[in-house]
């Protein structure tokens, strides 16, 4: 572990390119499970089930990676500055291959005009991550901020359903309800978290500032997605057609719908 986390910390360009390809890859053969028919009879929906497979993966992977670090070594919740180890390292190294490729992904398909918020996103966690891994600061954020995929795992169910048209089906039920619970737990108590921590100790953070403005807008970004998924999962109203994010919506075009 030690002579392979040398070669990531020599090369974190590089071996974040590998991880990307790896992704890549890991598309390419999840594409060889079944799908159900409504999907495959719709290009988009086609391409936002394979979509979501791979972030399935990766929310499944880092979000338990990540939370297995912190019950191994809880030091990371408390020194975000300068804290890591190998695997903290090796994982934010795996999951920053997982964001480019995500982002080509949808840039190369030509969804990157309806989803620019994705890429919005995605550009900010790279260049978050990209700086923790060149710089060998903020690993420990970085790890933290990834407790989010554990919620990301019911959010990707919750939209494969419905590009099924699974809406109406046991498991949605049961689904918005763990989802609403892992939303609160994993996703606006991380931000909330990481945002404390920058402004707590934003005097003598390096970069303090880029980071705390990169928080606040994802934090407006989770707070507005929180109100719209409350509105669509427990105060639905009659919606037209299915939108980018697998959800109903008049604006198929917007990340922050139903």
């Amino acid at each position: 572990m030690e002579a392979l986390t040398s070669v990531l910390k020599s090369h974190p360009g590089p071996s974040v390119l590998v991880f990307s390809l790896l992704f890549r890859v890991a598309h390419k053969l999840l594409q060889r499970l079944p799908v159900p028919k409504v999907v495959q009879q719709d290009a988009f929906r086609s391409w936002k089930w394979q979509n979501l497979s791979v972030s399935m993966v990766h929310s499944l992977l880092t979000g338990t990676w990540a939370l297995t670090c912190v019950l191994i070594w809880p030091e990371t919740l408390s020194n975000i500055h300068k804290y890591h180890n190998p695997l903290s390292y090796l994982l934010i190294c795996v999951s920053t291959g997982y964001f480019v490729q995500d982002a080509g992904d949808i840039i190369l398909t030509g969804h990157g005009r309806g989803s620019w918020e994705f890429l919005l996103h995605h550009a900010m966690v790279i260049w978050c991550f990209l700086y923790a891994l060149y710089t060998q600061l903020y690993i420990a954020g970085a790890l933290i901020a990834l407790f989010v995929e554990v919620n990301s795992v019911t959010l990707h169910l919750r939209l494969m359903l419905k590009l099924a048209g699974a809406q109406s089906s046991s498991m949605y039920h049961v689904n918005k309800f763990v989802n609403l619970f892992t939303y609160v737990t994993f996703r606006l108590s991380t931000q909330f978290y990481l945002t404390w921590y920058i402004f707590d100790n934003y005097s003598w953070l390096d970069h303090g500032g880029y980071f705390l403005v990169t928080m606040m807008v994802m934090n407006i970004m989770i707070v507005i997605y929180f109100y719209r998924l409350l509105r669509a999962d427990f105060f639905p109203r009659n919606k037209i057609y299915m939108g980018q994010n697998g959800t109903h919506n008049n604006n198929s075009k917007k990340f922050l719908s139903d």
